[in-house]
């Protein structure tokens, strides 16, 4: 029946954030492997699945979503940040 379709539904809305983006190295419970965390983009999952591709391929390196945060391998925390910047979104370095 037409009321079952899933094929038009709508993806859930973006979480809120607080307008800042925040870019973290992060290497717990990876076993020292280490990540770029992004979080506190204003985007829906489809959203965050293009946006990763695209930086996973500025990088040279393969990534994830989790949780409504992009983890994507290596520390590329510069780049990440200068091509967020270049697409609008006030993103900052966060951590140590």
């Amino acid at each position: 029946p037409i009321a079952k379709c899933a094929c038009k539904k709508k993806s859930a809305p973006a979480p809120k954030s607080d307008g800042v983006v925040r870019i973290f190295r992060d290497s717990k419970g990876r076993k020292g492997k280490t990540v770029t965390l992004v979080t506190g983009l204003p985007l829906n999952e489809d959203g965050l699945r293009e946006l990763l591709s695209e930086l996973k391929r500025k990088v040279g390196g393969g990534g994830a979503v989790k949780d409504g945060n992009l983890e994507i391998q290596g520390d590329h925390r510069e780049t990440i940040q200068a091509e967020l910047k270049s697409r609008g979104y006030n993103a900052k370095l966060a951590g140590g």
